[in-house]
């Protein structure tokens, strides 16, 4: 079924006539009759309003299957940096009512979580906004600090707080209950990141022995952990020349240069940070379209050394790259929110 054909059986339904619902909308019985007969089609700033008169939801105006429901879903995901509530209970209501109906249901599981964790990051920068100015306000109330470190990753000082005990349980029960075969190395990845951030170094080392056996592990980044083993230790020579090592290797791989970069860059190294993040990005020249995170890190590094000239350039670069890459717009949430991230900067 065409819009124009569902549009007018929907208005029936709804038992108005053509001239009550361009009433109601603020446009002319004509338009509703042009739009009818799939003359015109109508604005897309107009179909929240619609959707309400008709007593349904955007989506039911255009009749979408499952499958394009659950694709327009992704897609505004992707580029809208914030829902409605409206549409928010839309999509929410639509994937719970999908786990019942479709066979997917890790997709919709995976689905639903990034509907919240959409709303999650909306929700955050509001927090971060408003917390932000209350400090400003006064710096002596301590009420608002640890708003922060909710919303934005802050330093939590209290190791209660900041300890990762929780997650590590968990990845513990994911590989314990992992029945893929062969077995995937992602939850060893998460669960020694995690062990490393927390200085349990023994318990990281044993988890990476266990990864390095399974098939589909990287070889670069069993060297990686053990670099990071070695600092969490307080042994950054050693450190350093697992490393240094490992270019011998691995110098010719992107991941690794650009693992590379990110030790760098945690070891407030810039320069060097810089040099592996610019190789990285480099080496995917063939590989595109590439993912931005070489340059958000780029960015930032020139930001923390006061060269803020270098850091807008750098958001230039990854703006072209998510509009000749990508096929971004400036529309796109990602867009928008690289150039609030140079707006910061000039401010």
């Amino acid at each position: 079924m065409n819009i124009g054909n569902k549009i007018k059986q929907l208005r029936q339904k709804a038992e108005l006539t053509q001239e009550q619902l361009g009433t109601r909308l603020g446009v002319s019985a004509q338009s509703i009759s042009k739009w009818e007969t799939g003359i015109t089609m109508p604005d897309i700033s107009l179909l929240p309003l619609l959707s309400s008169e008709l007593g349904v939801t955007i989506d039911e105006i255009f009749d979408l299957t499952a499958e394009q429901k659950l694709q327009r879903i992704e897609r505004r995901l992707d580029i809208e940096a914030e829902f409605s509530d409206g549409v928010f209970d839309e999509y929410k209501s639509f994937l719970q009512n999908m786990l019942e109906e479709y066979d997917d249901k890790r997709t919709i599981l995976s689905m639903l979580a990034r509907l919240y964790h959409h709303r999650m990051e909306a929700d955050a920068r509001k927090v971060s906004k408003y917390a932000r100015q209350a400090i400003l306000m006064a710096p002596e109330i301590k009420d608002c600090q640890w708003m922060l470190q909710k919303a934005e990753g802050a330093v939590a000082w209290d190791w209660n707080c900041s300890n990762r005990t929780e997650v590590i349980e968990f990845y513990k029960k994911v590989i314990e209950s992992d029945t893929v075969s062969p077995k995937t190395p992602l939850p060893y990845y998460h669960i020694i990141d995690n062990l490393i951030a927390d200085r349990r170094t023994k318990e990281a080392a044993e988890y990476l022995e266990i990864c390095k056996t399974l098939p589909a592990h990287k070889p670069f980044l069993i060297t990686v952990y053990k670099a990071y083993i070695a600092l969490a230790e307080y042994d950054a020579a050693k450190a350093d020349e697992i490393m240094e090592a490992a270019l011998n290797d691995f110098g010719d791989d992107s991941g690794f240069l650009f693992e590379k970069a990110q030790y760098h860059a945690r070891k407030c190294e810039y320069g060097m940070a810089i040099e592996y993040y610019e190789r990285s990005w480099k080496a995917e020249e063939d590989r595109k379209p590439r993912f931005t995170d070489a340059l958000h890190s780029i960015a930032t590094i020139y930001e923390i050394l006061g060269d803020n000239s270098a850091a807008l350039e750098t958001y230039d670069r990854l703006i072209l790259c998510l509009k000749s890459e990508w096929g971004y717009n400036d529309e796109d949430a990602a867009i928008a929110e690289a150039e609030r991230q140079k707006k910061r900067i000039r401010g």
